[in-house]
């Protein structure tokens, strides 16, 4: 059953801008991004808005509707109170470029901060072996599709721009953890200490826990209780084991 909605969408770009009002028709079991594409093709069509598999599966179309981190072509209008006017804003983290797309390349700047994998020098390839216990750890940090909802809500990034330097992000702390998680990874072998750099290098004692990650994540994933408190939780014990303290001060007198 169609029906016609209000949207107030923002349209400016780094200078500034406000958002202006539209009605546009919706139509039984269209989403958000239907109804962008509608006013695009109608009333705006220079609005700028990212999009690509309109599947939930790229992480392309994020925003935030309402006030909410979303997904746009995973918002259903259903979901929403036809009553009440759908506003759609740009991710607040991030530099505004033009519209609804947002300068997200901090988050690939970070990403290119953490090490990746190092494979075990005993083992070729094919000879790896895990659990099925550790596969299934370790694929659910994989169903990320870098939509970077975690990083726009959370208040580390969102509120203060000075801590962008230090933090690496939840998306980020999560690869560290799925990392250090992992069995066969042989970062330590290769001189890199996941746990100390997690919290010296990429910010891990700047989260609080708040799970507000986890919240907005399309993907379901338990950021905050699968990756960031177990993460947390080993650099702790790393930091304060007294065989680590005693093996650190052996070496400094050695030295």
């Amino acid at each position: 059953m169609s029906y016609q909605a209000r949207f107030r969408v923002w349209r400016g770009d780094a200078t500034g801008g406000d958002l202006v009002d539209y009605t546009v028709p919706v139509n039984e079991g269209e989403v958000v991004l239907d109804v962008i594409h509608r006013l695009q093709a109608t009333e705006a069509g220079d609005l700028a808005v990212r999009w690509n598999c309109k599947a939930g599966k790229c992480g392309s179309c994020s925003a935030e509707i309402n006030g909410r981190p979303r997904l746009m072509c995973m918002t259903r209008m259903s979901q929403l109170d036809p009553e009440q006017p759908v506003v759609v804003t740009p991710m607040r983290a991030f530099p505004v470029l033009r519209d609804l797309v947002t300068d997200v390349s901090f988050n690939y700047a970070k990403a290119r901060e953490i090490p990746s994998f190092v494979p075990p020098a005993d083992l070729k390839p094919g000879e790896y072996r895990m659990t099925q216990e550790d596969v299934g750890r370790a694929q659910e940090f994989r169903k990320c599709i870098e939509c970077f909802l975690c990083q726009n809500t959370c208040h580390v990034v969102r509120d203060h721009e000075e801590n962008k330097a230090a933090f690496a992000g939840p998306r980020f702390l999560m690869r560290v953890a799925e990392l250090d998680m992992h069995p066969l990874d042989a970062a330590a072998e290769a001189g890199i200490d996941r746990k100390k750099t997690a919290q010296d290098e990429h910010g891990l004692g700047y989260c609080n826990i708040t799970k507000c990650c986890t919240e907005v994540c399309p993907e379901h994933i338990k950021i905050t209780d699968n990756a960031l408190i177990p993460l947390k939780e080993r650099a702790v014990d790393r930091k304060y084991d007294p065989l680590v303290w005693l093996g650190s001060r052996i070496r400094r007198r050695g030295a």
